[in-house]
């Protein structure tokens, strides 16, 4: 089922113990984030308020006794995205309580998938599919995933991720 943006966003609002997403993409390109990377590639100072709507959704989860977190994948060179995200993205949302996990998969071959996806209270999916240049084109809620593959999925990547302190602490 095709979720309209206000629908995904409710699904934080309805989870009862957990929300995780594997992030996979090398690059993401949204227009809200166009204006923080061109700051960021002039070497401007990250606005305080940067990502705050994020980091404020991410706080009240926490806050309620639920868990937020991801795995995001890169590949050896970082993309420009990447660089951005790991900069000025990553470091506020762990910061508000967000569990963010790196796995470079440069040297590792492992049983994943190419899409993001969010998996909900280890019983609802929702995939996030990407254009080739990183558009979302849609936010689908699947009907009857296989749920032993997502969840295979995520234990897989995190069987193999570290935290951001850890992988800055290897580069």
């Amino acid at each position: 089922m095709i979720l309209t943006r206000d629908q995904f966003s409710k699904q934080f609002d309805d989870c009862q113990r957990s929300a995780w997403r594997f992030e996979c993409q090398p690059t993401y390109t949204m227009q809200r984030e166009q204006d923080s990377i061109d700051r960021w590639r002039k070497g401007e100072p990250k606005p305080k308020d940067h990502n705050s709507g994020w980091h404020e959704t991410v706080r009240e989860i926490v806050e309620s006794g639920r868990s937020i977190g991801r795995v995001r994948t890169v590949r050896r060179p970082l993309t420009e995205y990447q660089r951005y995200q790991l900069d000025w993205g990553i470091p506020g949302n762990v910061k508000a309580g967000e569990d963010i996990r790196i796995l470079d998969l440069t040297d590792l071959a492992l049983d994943l998938p190419a899409h993001d996806f969010w998996l909900f209270d280890d019983s609802v999916v929702v995939d996030l599919n990407f254009s080739p240049d990183g558009t979302l084109f849609n936010i689908d809620q699947r009907e009857n995933p296989d749920l032993s593959q997502y969840r295979k999925w995520r234990d897989t990547a995190l069987a193999h991720a570290v935290s951001l302190n850890e992988w800055d602490a290897r580069t």
